[in-house]
Parts: structure tokens; C-alpha cells; sequence
């Protein structure tokens, strides 16, 4: 991997680059993060889909993006005098996205501050045996789910390697296929980030689970460790026609991959109501709160 272009001093920005996962991989193991978006993969991946670009503050080094709408905003400074970086980035003008409480109660404390939570941004996250095991009554609809497709279906479950992209590439393209009506940005560049995801996956880190078909892919999921207790599930995708596979697929990635962890995370809901549901029914431990906060004085 080549070195990483200069980062460039607040005002100027650069784009990210490949090249920046050694120095942020470096940070978030000391960060030790529990939002979603705090993993170079994830920042890497949505690069254009948020227009992710780098600045130093200071000594601070910050990522810039945008949301789907446009808006512009930073999300937390990664390193140095934190807070003299968001007495500047607040003076700019700019919108701060993506703190969790601790970095609210450390930093956003002061008068003259907005600071909101982002429902529509939280975390969900699960107990990694749980979501393995499917214990109980409270799971009892999911396990009933995986029994279904399993009595039904000829299956076998793998660990996502190189032989299995095409296949699961053919399925992300029957998915976006199938979902022919939701052509809105967010879902097109979720798409596009997914692709490049299982294309890049050794490279970036990323590990995943397939479930295959008669010798098909019908379903993968993608992720990685998000701190020393907790994974992060970036992608999944499944079959829309064959009931059950995505709770097989579910319960295959916490039973298969990150097992030393104890919490799964499985990012936002995005405010959409189908997601919130399907989400909220996998009995979250914790929802991760983000803030939004910028300057009113």
C-alpha cells in the first residue's frame, strides 16, 4: 500500500484515500470506538457516497462529509487538542455528527452549543450469543424463520472468500433488480458501497459469511471489529424470495465470525420504518445515542 497524500491544513481538504487505513486504523485501536461509522472500512466504502475528506486542525485530524441531503458536517476529531478543533470547526460554521455521550460529556458541555440526539442514527446493538443462539421465547419467531428455510432447502454456509464475489455480486444485482423502484441516492450508493466492499474485502480488513443455494450464493453479510468487544455487520444481503435465509444468514455471522466478542453491532435504522422494526425485533441490548451539535452564539 503506497504512503498517503499530505494532509492538508483546515480550510483545505483532501479526499480519502486507500492508502490513510495504516494511520486510521492506528487511531481507532486507541479510540477504541463504538459508533458505527469510527472504522476505516466504513469510511472507506462511503467515501462518495458522503463525500469523506480529511483536514488537520491544528494537530487534529478531522474527517469532513455530507449527508445524503447535502448538508455538510465533521465527524468527531480523532486526535490532539480536540477541543480547540471544535472551537474552530463550530466557529466555521460547521455541523458535528456522530458523537456518542461520552464524547458529549467530555466536550460538548459548554454554553453556546446545540447538541440534539439523532434517532435516526443510533446504534443497535446486540448480544453476540444471542443473536448466535436464538435462546428463548423472545427468539422463537427468528428460529422458527432458519427452521423453515432449512427443512426446505439443500444449503451450505461458508466464510466469504474470493470464489464466492462473483456469486455474490450476481445477487447484489438481483436485489437492486428486484428492488427496481427504490432508486433513491441513498440506496444506489449503499449499492455501490456494498460492491466494492466484497471486492476489496481482503484488502480492507472485512470478513463475511455466505450462505449458498445449490452451489449459489442466496446471501452474505460483511463486517469487522469494531473495538476489542464489539462487531460491526456493514452489509448483508439475501434472497428477497426465500423465506427465512436472511434470519439463517443473521444467526451464521454471529455464530461464525468475531466469536472472542461479546456485542454485534448492526448500525442505523435511517429513520426508515421497515428497518426500525426488523431491527427492534432482534431485542437490542443497547441503542448507541449519536449527537449532532453546533454553535447558537
Amino acid at each position: 500500500m503506497n504512503s498517503s497524500t499530505p494532509v492538508p491544513a483546515f480550510p483545505v481538504t483532501r479526499p480519502l484515500e486507500l492508502a490513510d487505513k495504516v494511520i486510521l486504523d492506528s487511531i481507532f485501536a486507541q479510540l477504541q470506538p463504538i459508533v458505527s461509522e469510527m472504522t476505516f472500512a466504513g469510511l472507506f466504502l462511503f467515501r462518495h457516497a458522503h463525500d469523506y475528506r480529511l483536514t488537520l486542525v491544528g494537530d487534529v485530524l478531522v474527517v469532513l462529509g455530507k449527508g445524503y441531503a447535502g448538508d455538510a458536517y465533521f465527524l468527531p476529531p480523532l486526535s490532539g487538542d480536540v477541543a480547540a478543533a471544535l472551537d474552530i470547526l463550530f466557529g466555521s460554521g460547521l455541523i458535528l455528527y456522530g458523537a456518542d455521550q461520552q464524547f458529549v460529556n467530555r466536550y460538548l458541555t459548554a454554553t453556546g452549543l446545540q447538541v440534539l440526539e439523532d434517532r435516526d442514527a443510533f446504534d443497535y446493538l446486540y448480544l453476540r450469543s444471542e443473536l448466535a443462539e436464538l435462546p428463548g421465547n423472545r427468539f422463537h419467531k427468528k428460529k422458527n424463520r432458519v427452521n423453515y428455510f432449512t427443512s426446505r432447502h439443500d444449503y451450505e454456509v461458508d466464510i466469504f472468500r474470493p470464489m464466492h464475489l462473483d456469486g455474490a455480486l450476481r445477487l447484489l444485482a438481483e436485489w437492486q433488480r428486484v428492488r427496481g423502484n427504490d432508486d433513491s441516492r441513498s440506496a444506489v450508493l449503499e449499492a455501490s458501497a456494498t460492491a466494492e466492499g466484497l471486492q476489496l474485502a481482503a484488502l480492507l480488513g472485512l470478513e463475511g459469511v455466505t450462505v449458498l443455494v445449490g452451489g449459489a450464493v442466496a446471501a452474505f453479510a460483511l463486517g469487522e471489529r469494531l473495538n476489542r468487544e464489539t462487531s460491526v455487520c456493514h452489509f448483508e444481503k439475501a434472497d428477497p424470495f426465500m423465506e427465512g435465509i436472511s434470519q439463517l444468514m443473521d444467526q451464521q455471522f454471529s455464530s461464525r465470525l468475531f466469536t472472542d466478542c461479546t456485542y454485534v453491532n448492526r448500525e442505523q435504522d435511517l429513520g426508515e420504518p421497515g428497518l426500525r422494526a426488523a431491527k427492534l425485533s432482534y431485542h437490542p441490548v443497547e441503542l448507541v445515542r449519536k449527537f449532532r451539535a453546533w454553535r447558537i452564539l
